[in-house]
């Protein structure tokens, strides 16, 4: 579900895989790709999510670290490994050059690390477009995506979900305010971030107050009544 609250491990156990070590996961499963997100002022690539709400651009990855490159932020991003097989972001970049020629476009769940082990499933993502622009005097991958419709049916209202997204720092907001637990109960596990007035009676998804932290068990047993 959208907006679920959940550690690195549990993270790992919705993807039935021992660890996440790397950002981007071409087809982690057979009908979709998963991306890790962060826009904390210390995290080593440049995500953002718009003002519009729907969109998300997702800087790719650096060659990996070694005895022989001691600085990967002063190299390109690579399209290929030194053996010419796509790295990620060329996985991706073909992902995109696929759905141009007609085929449907990827999808990506995204998962936004919000605190150190606090991480938030941000939904299904469609991937839109890429560009290999150039910034401080180098390449980078800058991917497109916008929010989709969860291909399981998950999420209700579907109509609505494009203007659903809660914003990083609402969340970021709220979690400090109600001390990473369920406000009714104060459970600490199987937690969501919930709209205190649903999104479908016209509540507002741009501000803390009228965001909360809920458990599964109160945000199933509250639907879409206004308490």
């Amino acid at each position: 579900m959208r907006d679920t609250i959940l550690t690195y491990r549990e993270m790992c156990d919705a993807e039935d895989v021992q660890t996440l070590q790397r950002g981007m996961n071409y087809r982690l499963s057979a009908t979709y790709s998963v991306l890790l997100m962060s826009q904390r002022s210390n995290a080593p690539y440049k995500d953002e999510i718009l003002d519009d709400g729907v969109t998300v651009i997702y800087e790719g990855h650096d060659v990996p670290k070694t005895r022989d490159i001691h600085d990967p932020k002063l190299l390109d991003q690579p399209y290929y490994t030194k053996h010419q097989k796509l790295t990620q972001n060329g996985k991706f970049a073909e992902a995109i050059k696929r759905s141009k020629l007609g085929e449907p476009q990827e999808k990506v769940k995204i998962y936004e690390k919000l605190f150190d082990g606090v991480w938030s499933f941000r939904g299904f993502f469609d991937l839109v477009d890429y560009e290999y622009a150039t910034v401080y005097d180098r390449r980078v991958f800058r991917f497109t995506l916008r929010l989709g419709l969860d291909p399981t049916g998950a999420d209700e209202n579907q109509l609505k979900t494009r203007t659903r997204v809660i914003p990083t720092e609402v969340k970021k907001q709220v979690w400090v305010r109600d001390g990473g637990k369920c406000v009714i109960c104060g459970a600490t596990d199987e937690l969501h971030f919930d709209h205190n007035i649903p999104y479908s009676k016209g509540g507002s998804s741009i501000t803390a107050e009228n965001v909360r932290i809920l458990c599964a068990r109160h945000n199933l047993q509250k639907g879409a009544k206004i308490e």
